[in-house]
């Protein structure tokens, strides 16, 4: 009975940590990730992938002095793809259309110098 007690508290005090970590979806629909300082939405139409820059107020920031990758990953397709700054968005074009289910894995360093990696799902 002790152990039963004990399993239900934890899940009772781990429910509103594990509910911090839902992504929130962006300005323009797309899923917000916390990277190098920034918050990056992603964007894929067509074969154009954008990743949106914000704040942490999810204000636009400017991409100028960012630099970094996406790493395109649809079936068993690869695809490196290099990030332009462009406003407040880095951009990258794909060979393809960005199939529905690719993943994209986003390696990035801010103006700041700060580095980091996230994730994505088309």
């Amino acid at each position: 009975m002790k152990k039963i007690l004990l399993v239900a508290s934890a899940l009772l005090f781990a429910g509103p940590a594990l509910a911090q970590h839902v992504h929130q979806k962006g300005p323009n629909g797309g899923r917000l990730e916390d990277v190098a300082g920034v918050h990056l939405e992603m964007v894929a139409k067509g074969k154009t992938i954008t990743f949106n820059v914000f704040d942490e107020a999810n204000k636009p920031v400017s991409a100028a002095g960012f630099s970094g990758s996406a790493l395109l990953i649809s079936g068993s397709d690869r695809e490196t793809l290099p990030l332009v700054a462009e406003g407040n968005a880095l951009k990258a074009d794909a060979k393809t259309d960005v199939a529905p289910g690719s993943a994209v894995s986003v390696t990035l360093k801010s103006a700041a110098g700060q580095s980091g990696q996230a994730k994505f799902k088309n």
